[in-house]
């Protein structure tokens, strides 16, 4: 993937994120600056989403731990396991909102 494919692709994922968390019935703020989506919970934790140009990966830092992905042909895959981005992310938002949260 070339560098204006992955900015073109982690812009889409991040306007996806803000789509679906726009979606959502409790109180999340989300604050896209640069290459950094900031998501603060109701209790001020948060999860940042962040893209690695030189590295084609994308980011989750999390209460959970840090995760970092990279896009395989079909999906954004954890680099350390078996983790897939948007389940991953989901379970992240899930843990620091304490309600379920999924992608659509």
């Amino acid at each position: 993937m070339t560098e204006s494919e992955f900015l073109s692709e982690t812009d889409r994922i991040f306007s996806q994120i803000e789509t679906a968390l726009d979606d959502v019935d409790f109180d999340i703020d989300a604050l896209r600056t640069g290459n950094v989506l900031e998501i603060e919970f109701e209790d001020g934790s948060k999860v940042i989403v962040n893209r690695h140009v030189f590295n084609q990966e994308v980011w989750i830092a999390a209460k959970s731990g840090g995760y970092h992905y990279r896009h395989d042909g079909q999906r954004w895959a954890n680099t350390r396991g078996d983790g897939e981005f948007f389940a991953d992310l989901a379970t992240a938002i899930s843990l620091h909102a304490g309600e379920a949260f999924a992608f659509a």
